[in-house]
């Protein structure tokens, strides 16, 4: 009896609090229904404006499987060291061009901190700057790259250290704003200088986080270093795209779970680092 009297007080208390949650207004209520229908009505006129009817998805299924089946069983055609050879090619291109990045980040996030460069003018130019570069798809980095230095990984590389940076910068940027300053001013009152309650006091904290993003970015990388090839950028993706012109499906598919595999075992290596750099040590005793 008295769990259920303190349940009722609990429930009149709550309804008190947020009435909203309990009862909805006639107006409020049909807002709901507006913004419903207005979404579904919005997702339809989508279907129809890409010609996205039921006999064309059937028809797109149908030939999915039986490209499918062409694909089955997976072979290397005796090209297995050659695709060997591509796989290692683009986890290059993938770590150097996180590395140039990366590199290319740090300074530029320091730069972006408000707490480190106060000047709000300089500030809002950056941060432009950060949303106009990461406003380019890494693809369309690649196409660029492509005309400027000519086909092969060098492209690729730098399509992923021009395409990372500006999202790098930014996030390094956010880090360093978010450093307690308690350790800074402890620094300042020894009397170290700006650049050194920098570097002793605000890169400790945020240097963890900073290794965390350069490892995601790298397992993403991989992943996006394998697409580049297919415009022209090296690595396996060059591979995959000539197999697929030629109509070797079944390679096609081994070149596929190659590429799986692979991001797989980045993936769980990656994540593993990511939580030992972020997770405190232990106390000892």
């Amino acid at each position: 009896m008295a769990q259920a009297t303190l349940a009722a007080a609990e429930l009149a208390a709550l309804r008190t609090a947020h009435p909203r949650l309990f009862r909805r207004s006639a107006a409020e209520r049909a807002r709901s229904w507006g913004a419903w229908i207005g979404f579904f009505a919005l997702f339809g006129f989508g279907l129809w404006w890409i010609d996205a009817s039921p006999a064309r998805i059937w028809g797109g299924l149908s030939k999915l499987g039986f490209l499918v089946r062409l694909m089955l069983p997976p072979s290397d055609g005796g090209a297995a060291w050659d695709f060997a050879y591509a796989l290692v090619e683009t986890l290059a291109m993938a770590f150097l061009g996180t590395l140039l990045a990366v590199v290319a980040a740090v300074p530029l996030g320091v730069l972006g901190a408000r707490n480190i460069v106060p000047n709000w003018v300089f500030h809002f130019g950056l941060r432009r700057l950060f949303d106009g570069f990461r406003g380019i798809d890494t693809l369309v980095w690649a196409l660029i790259f492509v005309s400027a230095v000519g086909m092969g990984p060098f492209a690729g590389i730098l399509a992923i250290a021009f395409s990372d940076v500006a999202v790098l910068a930014k996030l390094y940027a956010e880090a360093i704003e978010g450093a307690d300053r308690r350790p800074v001013e402890g620094v300042r009152a020894a009397g170290a200088n700006g650049l050194q309650s920098l570097r002793l006091a605000v890169l400790p904290q945020v240097l963890p986080l900073m290794l965390s993003h350069a490892l995601y970015f790298f397992e993403s990388n991989t992943r996006s270093a394998a697409i580049l090839g297919i415009v022209g950028a090296g690595g396996i993706g060059l591979q995959l795209s000539e197999r697929i012109r030629i109509n070797n499906w079944d390679e096609v598919l081994f070149i596929i779970l190659m590429i799986l595999v692979t991001v797989a075992v980045i993936d769980t290596l990656s994540r593993r680092i990511r939580m030992a750099i972020i997770r405190p040590p232990a106390r000892q005793g």
